[in-house]
């Protein structure tokens, strides 16, 4: 049995990864490793996959690998290490991290959209006017889709217990919510698509808040291509050719998307061993938007509501966080 979002890079490839960058001195090639999730906000890099974007757009000679993870800490702590140098997550994980010293930089935009809020058939749940006391789950504490939840929710007068507030938290792997609906454990997931959609189509899941609705769901990526600025510093060209690639695949998306559904759905069965249906994909993609735009001002409105949450302990400045030159 496949290992649910397993990382797939094994420790054997260390010696390949520590190659990642500029080649060294008497190097003929280099190799550069991408990071993203099974979720529908990183299609990007699954089609640039599929397609060789990368392969296309660096140097010729450059090795390519993939890593895929469960959730954004486990992303960012790859990054750190050096164990990938590029790749998409949510920008939650990357503000994060930035404010504790990390080494990220926002290159460009990966999707908008497919935040949705579902509620568990039985629960009682109607509206969001029955969510105190009730538990809800998010992939991560302080993720992207964990924030636009309780900023929505904050405004509309409930917090979760995390805050002294009526709501009870838990956290989990997107592709378990429907086992977790299954056992009552939960009541309201938030869910990424498509999981929100396989909630949706497999359980009976009411569809509680649109992802237009939740707070920052249309104007701020809910995936942002990623790097260090020390790969900026020291091989701009790498970067170059990153940034190159996922346009490709952005405008792949756009032009084929019967055939990015299709690479979508094998790709999440790859990871996940869930071979989700056509019809569920069909429906989560009319929730999202694939865009490399990335406007510094709403991730730096993002910043500022993650603090007021409390899951930044200091005021951000995101002023150094984008670096959009790759993408003009």
């Amino acid at each position: 049995m496949k290992r649910i979002f397993s990382l797939l890079a094994p420790l054997a490839l260390a010696g390949t990864l520590a190659a990642c960058g500029s080649p060294g001195a008497g190097e003929d090639s280099s190799s550069v490793t991408i990071g993203y999730f099974p979720n529908l906000d990183h299609v990007p890099a699954m089609v640039a996959k599929d397609q060789e974007f990368y392969e296309k757009n660096l140097k010729d000679g450059t090795t390519v690998e993939y890593v895929t993870f469960a959730d954004g800490a486990d992303f960012m702590t790859a990054l750190k290490t050096g164990d990938i140098d590029a790749g998409l997550v949510g920008p939650g994980p990357a503000m994060n991290n930035y404010t504790n010293g990390a080494d990220v930089t926002m290159i460009a935009g990966g999707a908008s959209g497919g935040t949705v809020v579902m509620a568990r058939n039985g629960s009682g749940i109607d509206s969001i006017e029955d969510f105190a006391g009730k538990t809800f789950i998010t992939p991560r504490v302080g993720c992207t889709h964990d924030v636009q939840f309780e900023t929505y929710m904050k405004e509309n007068g409930i917090t979760s217990n995390r805050i002294g507030g009526e709501m009870l938290h838990q956290t989990g792997n997107p592709a378990q919510y429907e086992a977790m609906f299954a056992t009552g454990k939960v009541d309201v997931a938030v869910a990424p698509e498509p999981w929100a959609s396989v909630l949706k189509q497999n359980t009976g899941a009411k569809v509680i808040i649109e992802p237009d609705e939740i707070s920052f769901g249309t104007t701020l990526p809910a995936s942002v291509l990623v790097t260090s600025s020390k790969l900026i510093e020291e091989n701009p060209e790498m970067v170059q050719g990153i940034v190159d690639a996922h346009k490709e695949a952005t405008e792949f998306i756009a032009q084929n998307p019967d055939e990015a559904k299709e690479i979508t759905i094998n790709t999440i069965d790859d990871i996940t061993g869930q071979k989700l249906e056509a019809s569920i994909i069909d429906g989560a993609w009319d929730n999202m938007i694939f865009d490399t735009a990335l406007a510094p001002e709403e991730i730096q409105a993002f910043g500022d509501s993650s603090f007021d949450l409390k899951f930044l302990k200091e005021q951000p400045d995101f002023a150094l966080l984008t670096d959009t030159q790759f993408l003009e």
